[in-house]
C-alpha cells in the first residue's frame, strides 16, 4: 500500500501538475490566437491595431522570428527534426529541474509544442504580430514565440542573479 501511495505522489506531484497546466495553457493560448488570425486573414488582408502594431499573417518555414526560412525541404525537415529533439530534451530537463526552473522550462516547452504542431500540420508556422516604427519592422512573431522568449530570458536572468549570490 505504501509503494502505491509513494508512486502516486511522484506521478501526481504539485510541480508536475503545475508544469502540465502551464504547458497546456501556453499551447491552447497559442492555438486560439493562430486560429483567430488565420480566420481573419481569410476574410481580410491584415488587421491594423495602431501606428506600431499590426496583425498580419506570415507563414514561416524557418525557426523563431523567421530565421533560417528556406524553400528547400531538406532545411525544413532538418529544422523540424532538431526542434523535435529540443522538445524531448526540454521534457527531460523539466523532469529533473527544481520548481522555478520547471515553470520557466514549461513556458518554453508549451511554446515549442505550439510551433511544432504548426510545422507538422501546416508545414509552416503562422506568425502574425508585426511591431514596427515607421518603415522599421521587427521580426514577425506569434504567441508561442513570446512565451519561449519570456521563458528563456527569465531562465537566464534567474541563473545570472543566483550565480552572483
Amino acid at each position: 500500500m505504501n509503494i502505491s501511495k509513494n508512486l502516486s505522489k511522484k506521478i501526481f506531484s504539485k510541480d508536475k501538475i503545475v508544469s502540465i497546466a502551464i504547458i497546456i495553457f501556453v499551447f491552447i493560448a497559442d492555438r486560439l490566437s493562430k486560429i483567430s488570425v488565420i480566420e481573419k486573414q481569410i476574410n481580410n488582408n491584415s488587421h491594423y491595431v495602431n501606428d506600431y502594431l499590426n496583425f498580419d499573417l506570415v507563414w514561416n518555414t524557418g525557426i523563431g522570428f523567421g530565421l533560417f526560412s528556406q524553400n528547400a525541404n531538406i532545411y525544413y525537415h532538418g529544422i523540424s527534426f532538431l526542434i523535435f529533439f529540443v522538445i524531448v530534451f526540454l521534457s527531460y530537463l523539466i523532469s529533473r529541474s527544481d520548481s522555478a526552473d520547471k515553470v520557466l522550462l514549461s513556458l518554453i516547452l508549451g511554446g515549442a509544442l505550439g510551433n511544432f504542431y504548426d510545422r507538422i500540420f501546416y508545414f509552416a508556422v503562422p506568425d502574425f504580430i508585426d511591431i514596427h516604427v515607421n518603415d522599421y519592422h521587427w521580426f514577425t512573431f506569434n504567441i508561442a514565440d513570446i512565451f519561449i522568449t519570456i521563458g528563456i530570458i527569465l531562465l537566464i536572468g534567474k541563473d545570472l542573479i543566483l550565480d552572483k549570490k
